[in-house]
């Protein structure tokens, strides 16, 4: 899961365990920053062919059948308008759902959980990033797993925050005795995926996670990191 925001290329980075009095920070930043893939989202389902089908289709039939133009640009602005409203709302019921979850009580889903973390990255005196780690329930071949998602920004990319914030996680599951740290992110994170690929993460697998997912043809990908050891 990644996020968008603003932060000085130059400003210095301290990333430190998790505080109470962090908790409505790092909520507005996730919430911000989920909310900032909503026109991404919108754009990927524009270019859809299906998507630009029905938007040639529906009011080509509009002006088939009562010969107004009007009625068609209208068509078309109703459409796009139905189109942006559904790009938003997975994402704000995806909010929802976290922040009535771990995100509810991030000290309770992740400090007072054995094998569990959650980080944030400082930069000029504000939170720019977060990161947090869960042991895998259940770990399949009777091999202890950490799955961990980060929350990052562009900027951080370049100024190797991010980089920072993924070997915290790996080194506390190495420290903790894990074998793998997985992760999953979507084809619209690209800068995600490009940074786990550059650290050595390896694509185990895909799927949709819910039919609109599937409608609109954007896959999660599952992806992992194998300890030299394991």
């Amino acid at each position: 899961m990644r996020f968008e925001t603003q932060i000085s290329p130059m400003a210095p980075c301290h990333i430190r365990q998790y505080q109470d009095s962090d908790h409505k920070t790092v909520v507005d930043l996730f919430t911000k920053g989920m909310e900032e893939y909503i026109p991404h989202t919108f754009h990927h389902m524009l270019l859809l062919p299906r998507t630009l089908l029905l938007l040639l289709g529906v009011p080509l039939a509009v002006v088939l059948m009562s010969g107004s133009w009007l009625l068609a640009v209208m068509c078309v602005f109703f459409l796009l308008l139905l189109l942006r409203l559904l790009a938003r709302q997975p994402w704000k019921e995806y909010v929802a759902l976290c922040l009535q979850t771990d995100m509810a009580d991030i000290t309770k889903s992740y400090l007072n959980t054995h094998g569990a973390c959650f980080w944030v990255a400082e930069s000029g005196g504000q939170v720019v990033g977060t990161v947090g780690g869960l042991p895998v329930k259940d770990p399949p071949l009777e091999r202890s797993s950490s799955s961990s998602f980060t929350c990052l920004c562009p900027h951080s990319i370049e100024d190797g925050i991010a980089k920072a914030l993924v070997r915290i996680v790996l080194q506390f599951a190495r420290d903790q005795g894990y074998t793998d740290v997985l992760l999953e992110t979507s084809i619209l994170q690209q800068g995600a995926v490009s940074l786990y690929y550059s650290m050595g993460f390896q694509r185990t697998g895909q799927y949709f996670m819910s039919m609109f997912w599937r409608l609109a043809d954007i896959y999660t990908i599952q992806l992992k990191y194998s300890f030299p050891s394991a």
